[in-house]
């Protein structure tokens, strides 16, 4: 399929806001390289060719914060982020309805793995598909990294609990391009998936 003559204007929601409970320390701190799982998630947004990124965050917000180095993104302090990853993501998602995206990615804080060539891969096959959600296959199912098209805002914006986007996206499989990734991009909720992902990414 062609391409269409417009180009979308596309946000990146980073969803940072966990307590990191699991891991026994903030995972949004974890040294990852030269620097920091947040930071390089964020490096790796604000690299492609999305419009803009933003970023939720909720625990640990004042220690997070202040090791933020790129200020070309926008945060979004979120005071109820123990309702879950699902409150998380309506949160952001009513931050930016009003702003004219046409879609928004949704990525999380703890999957080092996706890396700009990742979400440029996703930004393209969703602007060159006629489905309206662009999800990631895993062996065990669906998930984010995610664009959902400005149809979906609403939809996003009434998420609610711990399961996050993946329920829309079950829901509307019939809808959805999905991409496989060359690597499996697993979260990392312990310390024993995270000297995994790292040993991962030195392969």
């Amino acid at each position: 399929m062609a391409e269409p003559d417009f180009t979308p204007k596309i946000a990146i929601l980073i969803l940072a806001a966990g307590a990191s409970s699991r891991m026994g320390s903030p995972k949004q701190l974890l040294k990852w390289g030269n620097s920091t799982l947040l930071n390089h998630s964020i490096k790796q947004a604000v690299n492609s060719k999305a419009n803009h990124v933003f970023v939720v965050l909720g625990a640990h917000y004042n220690a997070i914060n202040k090791t933020i180095h790129n200020q070309n993104i926008t945060l979004l302090p979120y005071n109820d982020w123990k309702l879950g990853m699902g409150n998380s993501i309506a949160f952001g998602i009513k931050n930016i309805i009003s702003l004219n995206f046409d879609s928004v990615l949704i990525m999380l804080v703890d999957q080092p793995l996706v890396n700009t060539e990742y979400v440029n891969k996703l930004i393209k096959a969703s602007i060159s598909t006629n489905k309206p959600i662009t999800a990631t296959s895993y062996p065990t199912g669906v998930g984010v990294p995610a664009i959902f098209n400005k149809q979906y805002f609403n939809k996003l914006a009434d998420i609610t609990g711990e399961k996050g986007a993946k329920n829309l996206i079950e829901q509307e499989l019939e809808k959805v391009n999905l991409i496989t990734p060359k690597t499996p991009l697993e979260d990392i909720d312990t310390p024993e998936a995270y000297k995994l992902a790292i040993s991962k990414s030195h392969q």
